[in-house]
């Protein structure tokens, strides 16, 4: 299958201005996201999609004439972003069976979870896909910054909370894990081009906009969402403390290779 990673990489984020430039172990964090698409087999082209000059310069100066493009500013997320960016290369004569949509504050994705997510379309059924991992701490469980998942016993997206789900009823919620498995959303997710053109075109739902999160739009609209598991944990990067950490991460990794 022919896919397209798409980066979405805004520069006005509230928590953390300017984040897709800022450096982490002296490359920028865009960069790490654009380099794992790159090298992840199966994926024919990789284009980040920002609505910032400065990003749209930086990513054209290290990778070259067409590994970015300018889209609107006035997207409520990454998907829609990437919504534009396969609707423009679609004009231009390019298509695609699958496009990803890599976060690009994301930068220890790898590639093998790229594959895992466009693997998923071999199934004619799967029309959206994304990725889960297990939780092994209580804190982490309890986190709303950490959206949860409930799937179906074939792999099919139930719900996806903020809170843990499920709820343990009778059970101190320190319990919990010892109870049962509980995952955690990979917000990483893949499309077949027509059904991303149908998701951007719905409008917020009840439950999106009481948990900020736009998947739930697309479960009320009816949609299937496969989800698989990875055993990989990636560290999202939204605020100058979360850098740090990530910092120390890859420290680690490199004092391993």
């Amino acid at each position: 299958m022919k896919t397209l990673a798409v980066i979405p990489a805004r520069y006005a984020s509230t928590r953390f201005p300017g984040k897709p430039l800022a450096l982490l172990g002296g490359r920028a964090i865009v960069d790490y996201a654009y380099e794992t698409a790159r090298r992840t087999q199966g994926v024919a082209r990789a284009v980040v999609a920002t609505d910032d000059g400065r990003i749209f310069a930086h990513v054209q100066e290290v990778f070259g004439e067409g590994s970015a493009m300018m889209t609107s500013a006035e997207h409520r997320s990454g998907t829609d972003r990437c919504g534009e960016v396969v609707a423009a290369l679609e004009r231009q004569g390019e298509r695609y069976d699958v496009v990803v949509n890599l976060q690009g504050d994301e930068p220890f994705v790898q590639p093998s979870q790229l594959q895992l997510l466009a693997g998923c379309f071999e199934d004619d059924s799967v029309s959206i896909a994304t990725l889960k991992t297990r939780i092994t701490s209580t804190e982490e469980l309890l986190s709303p910054n950490n959206v949860k998942v409930v799937c179906t016993d074939s792999g099919k997206a139930l719900y996806f909370s903020r809170q843990a789900i499920p709820y343990r009823r009778d059970v101190e919620p320190a319990q919990w894990l010892a109870e049962g498995r509980y995952f955690k959303h990979v917000g990483i997710y893949a499309f077949r081009p027509q059904v991303l053109a149908e998701v951007c075109a719905m409008r917020q739902s009840p439950l999106e906009t009481s948990e900020k999160l736009e998947q739930l739009r697309w479960l009320e609209a009816g949609c299937s969402i496969a989800v698989r598991e990875t055993d990989t944990a990636n560290i999202g990067i939204d605020t100058p403390a979360d850098l740090e950490a990530a910092a120390i991460v890859l420290r680690k990794m490199n004092e391993k290779h």
